[in-house]
């Protein structure tokens, strides 16, 4: 068993917002990866990819979420599961931002648009 504490959680700053990851192979010796979403008001998150399905649930203010094509509004206690290899952008509310925690499979490795390899992001790590 594995405790990791809240002074020792990681947390990874993009223009964005700031990823705080809770678990991961890195964190706890993880087979999953569990990180929470602070989104900045008005942010506008790159349009990508994963090759893994990832579990978003919206814990407080709003988003709006382009995924494969078609759009949808989100809210504190909404979830979206997104697919693997489905491509991806969320845009959070312009006055309360998002706080959103998020799960997917240890070494989710994203992708741009166009499929090309970016790598696994810090948080997932």
């Amino acid at each position: 068993m594995t405790v990791i504490r809240a002074a020792d959680a990681r947390r990874s700053e993009t223009p964005t917002g700031v990823m705080t990851t809770f678990a991961s192979p890195t964190q706890g010796g993880a087979s999953r990866s569990l990180w929470r979403v602070d989104a900045r008001p008005g942010a506008a998150g790159p349009v990508h990819d994963f090759d893994v399905e990832q579990i978003w649930s919206w814990i407080a203010g709003a988003a709006t979420v382009e995924l494969g094509g078609k759009t949808f509004t989100v809210a504190a206690g909404d979830t979206v599961v997104m697919p693997a290899r489905t491509v991806r952008r969320v845009l959070a509310d312009p006055d309360a931002g998002y706080t959103a925690v998020v799960a997917a499979s240890a070494g989710a490795r994203a992708m741009s648009a166009d499929g090309a390899d970016l790598g696994v992001p810090p948080w997932i790590r």
